[in-house]
């Protein structure tokens, strides 16, 4: 019987209490051995809740527990903080989206991993979705694609608030936060862009100090013939998460849980529904990560694979600036 791997769990925000404790809980391949946070009250309650020692810096975490792995759930500027603590400590790191906030800290914290030998993988959950997985496969059903739309958005009742209205600290607002979802599953579906002409604004709350876009529209094309756009948006419900591919055969659409093939006329012609339709279980991931870890699944969203991501909303938010097009291949480091 294979031992349980020890992780420790690192920014104890809501995703941590919402998705990865409970995770941790139900899953087969690993257990929780400590808790760590900057807000100590935070601290003193998950360790009291879990029965695991409870750390305020990353350090004092790594050299009294040292796990086999960090669940990395913290304010996207502190990522990178983070990952190098457990680089340098020879710990692997199952990290929150984003993968970094720019090109650069992703080109070296992508470096880091590969120096140390450590292993990264970014919880893009749709990657581990079976919907998502079986879009990849049913993509050649309708020909070479010429149409791409995504649109994800719901109503956030203060998209102001916190850490996140700081593009500094975020390394952008929803486009790099919530729309780094259907970032990824465009790269994974269909490569990096060759242009991109984008809006973005952050006008939602009227008199509010923020700078971190509240709505992005990304406007897409590649030098072979296909174009399109992706919406994003954090103030504007109502709530929806869809992303079309069209070509000469039909449409492929993709929401939660359920993938519909269309002919060119818009008639369904199959649908594959997943009961439940969310989430892709928390535990599905960890697990996963652990078989990463024993060398007996691949890594599907490790450093190497966001490197684009970064690029492509480096030349997204250059697009913003200049209102004018950005080649997103320009911006890989």
């Amino acid at each position: 019987m294979n031992v349980p791997k020890r992780a420790a769990m690192v920014g104890l925000g809501d995703q941590a209490a919402g998705d990865h404790l409970p995770g941790l809980a139900q899953c087969h391949l690993a257990e929780l051995a400590g808790v760590c946070d900057v807000d100590a009250g935070r601290v003193a309650a998950a360790a009291d809740a879990h029965q695991v020692p409870g750390f305020t810096t990353v350090e004092h975490l790594l050299e009294a527990v040292q796990p086999d792995f960090v669940i990395a759930a913290v304010p996207h500027h502190a990522g990178r903080e983070v990952v190098a603590a457990c680089a340098e400590a020879g710990v692997h790191v199952l990290k929150e989206k984003p993968f970094a906030t720019d090109p650069h800290e992703a080109a070296e914290l992508a470096a880091l991993c590969d120096k140390t030998g450590i292993e990264l993988m970014v919880t893009v959950q749709r990657r581990f979705h079976p919907v998502y997985a079986a879009t990849l496969q049913l993509l050649e059903r309708i020909g070479t694609p010429y149409l791409v739309e995504g649109r994800y958005t719901f109503h956030c009742p203060n998209p102001a608030a916190g850490w996140r209205g700081r593009a500094k600290l975020a390394g952008g607002g929803c486009l790099a936060d919530m729309g780094y979802h259907l970032i990824d599953l465009l790269i994974w579906y269909l490569g990096l862009p060759d242009r991109v002409l984008a809006d973005t604004s952050a006008a939602a709350v009227p008199g509010a100090a923020y700078d971190a876009e509240d709505t992005a529209l990304v406007h897409l094309a590649y030098d072979h013939g296909l174009y399109g756009s992706l919406l994003v948006s954090r103030s504007a419900g109502p709530k929806s998460e869809r992303l079309a591919v069209t070509g000469p055969h039909g449409t492929l659409a993709v929401e939660r849980g359920t993938i519909r093939l269309l002919d060119p006329g818009g008639q369904t012609v199959e649908s594959l529904l997943r009961e439940p339709a969310w989430p892709c279980p928390p535990a599905t991931l960890i697990d996963r990560f652990c078989r990463v870890l024993d060398g007996t699944a691949p890594n599907p969203s490790g450093p190497a694979a966001h490197l684009p991501h970064a690029a492509f909303l480096a030349a997204a938010y250059a697009s913003a600036a200049t209102h004018g097009p950005a080649d997103p291949k320009e911006f890989l480091t």
